[in-house]
């Protein structure tokens, strides 16, 4: 079975409380709970991980490279500036599927910049919790017909 990590960075454990008009009213269990509905649906095992500190997101990559497939990450903040995080997933070689809730390009200048995005093969902006969703499916398609 394939095994797939979901990482929610930074500030993502608030979701359902910090800004509702920007991230919805979803909880985190709740839009988790729809990524396991969906994983189960494809057949596919998620590991899903939120943390607020960089260096737990890369380690908890680091650790599990190995297990997984492919990974689908909303690196919150990290987005913007944190190479350190795209060098960890670069260094995995996996496919990975960058998630953003909000539409970034639609937001403040500074979240337009996305380091993350040009090791990514694909970024889902602004669909809100189904753009984890969309990701899921994306990477499982991408991991299913070898093209990565």
């Amino acid at each position: 079975m394939l095994k797939i990590a979901v990482i929610h960075g930074p500030n993502l454990n608030m979701l359902g409380t910090r800004e509702p008009e920007v991230y919805g009213m979803e909880s985190i269990q709740q839009v988790n709970d729809m990524i396991n509905k969906r994983a189960g649906f494809l057949n596919v095992e998620v590991k899903i991980y939120q943390s607020n500190h960089e260096g737990e997101i890369v380690d908890f990559i680091h650790e599990g490279y190995n297990d997984y497939k492919g990974i689908v990450i909303n690196p919150g903040g990290l987005t913007h500036y944190s190479i350190v995080l795209r060098d960890a997933l670069a260094a995995v070689k996996l496919p990975v599927v960058e998630v953003h809730i909000s539409n970034i390009y639609q937001r403040e200048e500074f979240r337009h910049n996305s380091v993350i995005a040009p090791i990514a093969v694909g970024q889902i902006s602004g669909l809100g919790p189904d753009g984890y969703i969309y990701a899921l499916e994306a990477v499982v398609n991408i991991i299913k017909k070898g093209s990565f």
